[in-house]
């Protein structure tokens, strides 16, 4: 099995180079053949293969400012599924009369088919007209070039009750609510209470930080032991110019939150193993804290609402040496 290791979450060459080769061995499926697709979180950046007429910069640019923009998920991959060749059923429809068969990993809230690595194989309900809504909302900075590709027919993405998915079938092997069962089970035997605090969580990272600050201490006002469980998909608005990701700030903004309070202590992580990041190794999967973080930080002359506002909770972790840097599996398999 040749292993290809391409960029997240901003898409690379190396992805646009496997996507195509993956194109290929679905051109070349009959209908003697099995299909076999296997689907993870981060599959979005993976496999890029920008629609006729964009080029791999223009989506890189187009990603960034996605992301950047505090959309959600699966408003995100409504854009993408529109500009891209695999993307929204059309690995499907390349692979067509095949069967193909997807087993997929869901890290998205609702675990919806169509959402996870944006549903190449996959009937897609949403449509062009979906897509320039969502850019027009957020305020999505898009060039001329993309502009014209979201009106154009020919990137409509093939719909529910097409026959291009006749001979297709989907399941999904795991999903965040089982992970955090087993995390539950794990929590328990320990001799802890358990909080679920939910595994479909959308919002604003700082936001979502603040509501979960106020349950903690409240918990820790009736001297109960407990851990608080919870997964999502947090989105930043980036106001700033500096690094992090929606873990890293959703801790800095739960330290501010907490401000100290005696007892607590958190941890947030990315389970791709990157929050954010360049697509380097060494890039964090989140950030640790607990009640010395502010005090050790004011120490060394740190801001933390300052940084939290310029949107800068790397630079602030990292020189509290409070990352969490596990790194990507393949990396620590080398």
């Amino acid at each position: 099995m040749r292993v290809i290791e391409a960029g997240h979450p901003v898409p690379d060459a190396a992805g646009l180079a496997a996507t195509f080769e993956t194109l290929t061995l679905a051109d070349a499926a009959g209908p003697d053949d099995l299909v076999l697709v296997l689907i993870s979180g981060g599959a979005s950046a993976n496999w890029i293969a920008p629609a006729l007429g964009l080029s791999l910069a223009e989506k890189q640019a187009l990603t960034r400012a996605l992301l950047a923009s505090g959309a959600s998920i699966s408003e995100i991959n409504a854009v993408r599924k529109h500009l891209s060749r695999i993307k929204g059923g059309r690995l499907a429809q390349r692979a067509a009369p095949a069967r193909l068969v997807a087993v997929a990993i869901s890290d998205v809230p609702g675990d919806d088919p169509a959402v996870i690595g944006s549903g190449p194989t996959v009937p897609d309900p949403t449509t062009l007209a979906d897509a320039r809504a969502i850019v027009a909302h957020y305020g999505v900075g898009a060039s001329d070039i993309v502009a014209r590709a979201l009106q154009d027919p020919a990137n409509e993405t093939p719909k529910p009750g097409q026959s291009v998915f006749a001979s297709t079938s989907f399941a999904l092997a795991t999903r965040p609510a089982e992970a955090l069962r087993q995390a539950e089970a794990a929590v328990r035997e320990a001799g802890y209470d358990c909080v679920l605090a939910g595994s479909q969580i959308e919002g604003e990272a700082r936001a979502v930080a603040a509501e979960h600050a106020a349950l903690a201490r409240r918990l820790a006002a009736q001297g109960r032991r407990v851990v608080i469980l919870s997964g999502g998909e947090l989105t930043v608005t980036l106001r700033g110019s500096g690094r992090g990701g929606p873990n890293q700030e959703y801790a800095l903004a739960l330290a501010i939150a907490l401000a100290g309070t005696p007892g607590v202590a958190a941890l947030a992580a990315d389970t791709d193993g990157t929050d954010g990041g360049t697509g380097r190794p060494d890039d964090p999967a989140g950030a640790l804290i607990d009640a010395s973080t502010l005090a050790r930080a004011r120490r060394l002359g740190l801001d933390p609402e300052r940084l939290l506002n310029d949107n800068n909770s790397t630079e602030f972790f990292a020189k509290l040496d409070d990352l969490l840097k596990p790194g990507p599996y393949f990396h620590q398999r080398q």
